[in-house]
Order: structure tokens, then C-alpha cells, then sequence
């Protein structure tokens, strides 16, 4: 199977949760176990994953890591997934 980018995987992720109710809540109960079981992605413990719901008066912007951080260790975490800049953080799946 194709490897699937940390974009291919957010885009994947939202349209689930737009077309399955209980997918998006339990995205919100529990994101990691969600992930694993709906994507088959296994997140590691270091890693927390947050899932924030936008609604009429709230909206989210998600941020890059900071060019400050150690862009291999950040590779080894995501698995492998494309090392391009917007694409390292699972944090920005969602």
C-alpha cells in the first residue's frame, strides 16, 4: 500500500468525521485509539494528538513546529510520514 502523507491522513480524518457522527465523536473522546482504529495509524505514547471542534463563534489555527525543534526527532516520530515542514507534526491532522 501507498504511504499516506500527514495531509492525506488529516483530509481522510475529517471527512470521516463529517460523514459519521460516531466517528467524530469518538475522534473527540478519545483521538489516538480513534486514529488507530479507523486509519489503522498507530500514534506513539510520546505523542498526544488534540482534536478541537470548530463551531459558529470558535475557529482554530493550527501552527508549524518551531524551526527550533529537532526536525529528525520529529521525523522518527511521525513514522516516517513526508518530511516536508507542514507535514511533520501528527498534531496537525486534525
Amino acid at each position: 500500500s501507498t504511504m499516506r502523507t500527514a495531509s492525506e491522513l488529516r483530509e481522510e480524518l475529517t471527512r470521516r468525521a463529517a460523514e459519521d457522527a460516531n466517528v467524530r465523536r469518538r475522534l473527540l473522546d478519545d483521538p489516538k485509539g480513534t486514529i488507530d482504529a479507523v486509519l489503522g495509524v498507530h500514534i506513539p505514547d510520546g505523542m498526544s494528538v488534540r482534536v478541537h471542534e470548530e463551531d459558529a463563534h470558535t475557529a482554530h489555527l493550527v501552527l508549524p513546529p518551531a524551526a527550533a525543534l529537532d526536525l529528525a526527532a520529529l521525523e522518527a516520530v511521525a513514522g516516517g510520514f513526508s518530511s516536508a515542514p507542514e507535514e511533520l507534526s501528527i498534531k496537525n491532522w486534525i
